[in-house]
């Protein structure tokens, strides 16, 4: 036995791995948001927006995401993808298999927000 390691196991839960993958995702510049469900939403639950599995070690992420306007999708994925691996290697030290992400829909302000000038 190493002198500098504790006999034991640390485990992390899946339900950790999906919080930080979503932190990382909400941190990446350009992604709007989460898709949640409505369903997912009223029940307080998100297995289908950001799922994590772990196999033989590996994660495995899926993810379901809103995309700002005006920007490359394939670019926003990419950057998504990058970003989460690299938080789920860095907090866990776990290696990552893959990260799919699907962009749902370009979200765009609501109308709402637009002067009287431009929804004229």
């Amino acid at each position: 036995m190493e002198p500098n390691v504790i006999p034991g196991a640390v485990t992390v839960e899946p339900a950790v791995l999906e919080t930080i993958a979503r932190l990382a995702v909400l941190g990446v510049p350009g992604v709007a948001g989460i898709a949640e469900r409505d369903v997912d939403r009223l029940l307080g639950t998100s297995s289908h927006s950001v799922t994590v599995e772990v196999r033989e070690g590996r994660v495995l992420v899926d993810l379901h995401i809103l995309a700002g306007p005006d920007q490359s999708l394939l670019q926003l994925g990419r950057r998504v993808q990058h970003e989460v691996t690299r938080a789920v290697r860095q907090m866990v030290g776990m290696p990552v298999e893959a990260v799919n992400v699907r962009i749902e829909d370009v979200v765009y302000a609501p109308a709402e927000t637009w002067s009287n000038d431009e929804a004229a």
